[in-house]
This record gives structure tokens, sequence and C-alpha cells, in this order.
């Protein structure tokens, strides 16, 4: 009977880290501050089509509304209940825009805030919930003062007690020891589960104690069979925990949990591809630098928070607003066989509280789609640029690979195969790459996936002939939109 339980628990704990995607394919999409209906529409016009495999969604549980500065981002960040109704939408219209990118093989992963309430509750919330964030009272939960820790400031990040027991920036902090607050996120974490979620990235995960987090995880239902998850499948588990070392939490007491984001990659691979550090060396990319092992790790160039400048990081972080090197990163990211990767699609802003676009009433407004596939209405929509929504597509035809072939110049010229099915090679040099390079690919002739793709029997963008034995001639000059070239083997004429 022991060896059951034991054996029981073994598989509630490491199906945690099973991603729930469809099998073709393995790239998560944050598609922050989106509208529930406009993910649904994004999910069978563009997300399913180009081979992404789930999505981020913001958070869905009722958030304070915040009036000065107006609208913040970070509001979505403040829970006041756990209704589900938010600018993003109503409950209805979650539950539809789950069926209908389940539908399409495209999982839902929810931000899950729970580990803190709303700081600001003068306005109340975004479905008419009232809260008082100085007496700890949340009826709309409900929350009382015995569900929370004392009240007290986090000074020391060394001091993994205050960091977990503390308010983060002012927000209540709950008490997850107690019975009653993880029943209430246990029964949020149901609801989702039914609705037919297939994961959850736990945000402030190193503010809570791992114990409990087991507590809660452990309680979460199977998922919903008739959202096409098999008989027994667990949640799909992403912490948010900030670790560059130093400090009292590290991300390895998460691990046995589920995946937990891999900031340190984030700060890395902005410093070398920001010409801070010689491409050459990615050539050992992965935990001897540090990292967390590749199935234990959620993986990214940048998130909504430190592209504002928010955690780690700094000014090593690459955004949408240095697009040629953040291009590069991201085909990087998604040509090497390590992590869990998560692109991120954002929306311009000009400082780091700056919202969502919206109305004079404060209404999100639907992103618009350009002649050209691109984003407007202030949404920048990383994830329908060309150079990276195609290496989507490269990184699901190179699937069961691994990297060999590794070439480099000795400075910031690389290239790398993956196995016998892809090829892409990268230029951040003041030189021009030309020459020769070993592909490992069958000959024929290729569309480069960077500058375009093959129609009607040609290519939009670059042609590449591959020769008998593998080799190639590849140019990227310096002055060239794109620093890469990948070539892959569902893109041979």
């Amino acid at each position: 009977m022991l060896v059951g339980l034991v054996l029981g628990l073994a598989t509630v704990v490491s199906g945690q880290f099973e991603t729930n995607q469809w099998p073709n394919r393995s790239t998560i999409v944050h598609l922050f501050e989106w509208k529930w209906n406009d993910i649904a529409d994004e999910c069978e016009r563009f997300l399913a089509p180009s081979g992404y495999a789930a999505v981020q969604v913001s958070p869905p549980t009722e958030n304070t509304i915040v009036n000065e500065p107006k609208r913040p981002w970070w509001e979505r960040y403040q829970p006041i209940s756990y209704k589900l109704h938010t600018r993003s939408g109503t409950e209805r219209e979650f539950a539809d825009m789950v069926g209908r990118c389940n539908k399409v093989g495209v999982r839902i992963y929810v931000d899950l805030v729970i580990n803190h309430m709303a700081a600001f509750t003068e306005n109340g919330g975004t479905d008419g919930s009232t809260g008082h964030a100085k007496d700890m009272d949340f009826p709309g939960v409900p929350y009382g003062r015995a569900d929370f820790h004392d009240p007290c400031i986090i000074s020391d990040y060394k001091n993994a007690w205050e960091v977990r027991n503390c308010q983060l920036v002012g927000l209540p902090d709950l008490n997850h020891s107690s019975q009653w607050t993880r029943d209430r996120v246990v029964d949020l974490m149901n609801k989702l589960v039914g609705f037919g979620v297939a994961g959850f990235r736990v945000d402030a995960a190193k503010h809570m104690w791992p114990q409990d987090l087991k507590l809660i995880y452990e309680r979460v239902n199977n998922l919903n069979i008739s959202h096409g998850f098999a008989p027994g499948a667990r949640a799909f588990i992403t912490q948010e925990v900030i670790d560059l070392g130093g400090e009292g939490v590290s991300k390895y007491e998460y691990i046995n949990l589920g995946t937990v984001t891999e900031f340190r990659f984030s700060a890395e691979i902005g410093r070398a591809f920001h010409g801070r550090n010689q491409l050459k060396w990615l050539s050992s990319w992965g935990p001897d630098w540090g990292f967390l092992q590749s199935s234990q790790a959620l993986v990214f160039v940048d998130n909504h928070d430190n592209q504002r400048g928010h955690g780690p990081g700094g000014n090593d972080v690459l955004t949408y607003k240095n697009s040629k090197p953040y291009k590069m990163a991201t085909a990087f990211m998604l040509a090497h066989p390590y992590g869990n990767p998560r692109v991120m699609s954002s929306f311009a802003f000009d400082n780091s509280d700056q919202g969502p676009p919206q109305d004079s009433n404060g209404n999100l407004i639907s992103p618009t789609i350009n002649s050209d596939g691109t984003c407007g209405a202030g949404w920048v929509c990383e994830h329908r640029w060309r150079q990276i929504y195609n290496m989507v597509g490269f990184r699901n035809a190179v699937a069961g690979t691994q990297l060999n072939d590794w070439w480099d110049n000795g400075n910031q010229q690389i290239a790398f195969c993956r196995g016998d099915k892809g090829f892409i090679a990268f230029n951040a040099d003041s030189l021009d790459l030309d020459r020769p390079l070993q592909t490992c690919l069958p000959p024929g002739t290729y569309c480069d996936a960077i500058s375009g793709k093959p129609i009607n029997g040609s290519c939009t963008g670059k042609t590449i002939v591959v020769g008998p034995d593998g080799f190639a001639n590849i140019r990227i000059s310096t002055s060239e939109e794109d620093g890469v070239i990948a070539l892959h083997v569902n893109y041979k004429l």
C-alpha cells in the first residue's frame, strides 16, 4: 500500500513537466493583455496554421481598477477576487476561448496570481467586487485577516523567510500554510482545469513556500478529457522564480514541482546578441551556463516584466525595440534544443507602467491585422514577425534531433545543424559571412525560413542550394535586415 502511494505521488509530481501540447508543436506565445475573443480568433486564423503549441494568457481573475497611472498593465497582477471577469472578457468568453483554441491544437496556460491580493482597492474590481487592502479583507473570495501573513516588508532578499512571508511591494501576502487559503486556490485551479486549460504559469512562486505549493498542485484535478487530454494528464506547471544567484531563495528548490522560469537564460542570450559576449561561446549553451536542466526550464528572450526593466537582466535584456538582434536571439532560442521556449507578444510602450491599447473608457482595443500580417492599433505582435513564426516551423521540423556540427569563426559568426533536418547560421560580426558550410541536409534546393518561404515551387526569400556532400555556400552580409539563415527539410523545393 505504501509503495502504491509513493508511486501515485511520483506520477503527480512528474506530470507537472508535461506540456500537454500536440506532438508536432512546441512553442508557447505570451499574448500579453489580449482579450479572450481575440485570442480565440488568433488560435484559429494564425497560431494553429503557424505551428504554435500554446498561449500563455494574462491573469483571468478579477483585478483591482487602478486609475493613476491610467489603467497600468500591472493592475492585472493585483487580484481582488477569484471571479473570472477582467478587461479581457467574461467567464463565458474565457471558457469559449479555451474550447476554440483546444479544438485547433493550441493549448492555454493561465498566468496564476495566488501569492497575494491587491494593494490598491479604492476603486473596486473589474467585476464590481470590493476589498480593503489595509484590513486584508477580500469578501469576493472570501479572504479575511487570518488568511494572510502579518504585514512586514522584504528588506533582505538573502533572507528566505522574509521573501516568502513578507509583502512584495506592499501586496497583502497570502498564508498558504492555512488550509482555507489553499482550498480557495485549489478551487480556482480546478475551475480553470474544468474549462480545459492545460497548465499554469505561477506568478511570484519564489515568494511562496515550496511545501505549500506542493500541497496545492497535488490536489488539482486531472485535465479535462473532453478537451482532448489523455486520461490522467496533469496540468503543466511553470513557476516564476527569479534567481541569478546570491539570494536566499533558489530555483532548485522548485524543480521537483514543475518547470521554472530560467531568467539567467534571458540575461545571457541578451548579452550575447547585444554583442557583449562572443557568439562562439554559445557552443556550450545550456546547463554549463548555470541554467537548469533542459526539461526543467521555461526559456524566453524577454518577458512582460524584464522588457520593462523589472526583474533581472537590466540593459542586457533584448526587446522588440532592438529588432534585429532580438530576432536573432529568438531564432537561436527556437533553433537550439535547450528548454521549453516561450515567445513574447507585446504591445508598444514608452514607460514601464503603460497599459495596453485602450479607449477613453479603459476598454481594451483589439489588435488590427495589416495587409502583411503584422499588427496595428498599438500592438507589436512579435509572434507575427516572419523571422519568428517561421522559426517556430523550423523548431517543429527538427523535433527529436539534437545539435551537431557546430561551426564558428572564433568570434561572432556561428552555425550548427539539428540532425539531418535543419541548419542555421548567424552573423553578428563586423565582417560578411560568405563561405561553404556543412548543412547536414540532403542535397537539393531550399528556401531560407528567415527571409521567406516556398510558394508555387520557388522561394519568396533567399534560395540556398545544398550539394551532394551537404555543403552549401552561406552568405550573410552585415548590411542585411536579418543576420540569420535557417534551412529545414520542410522548406526543400
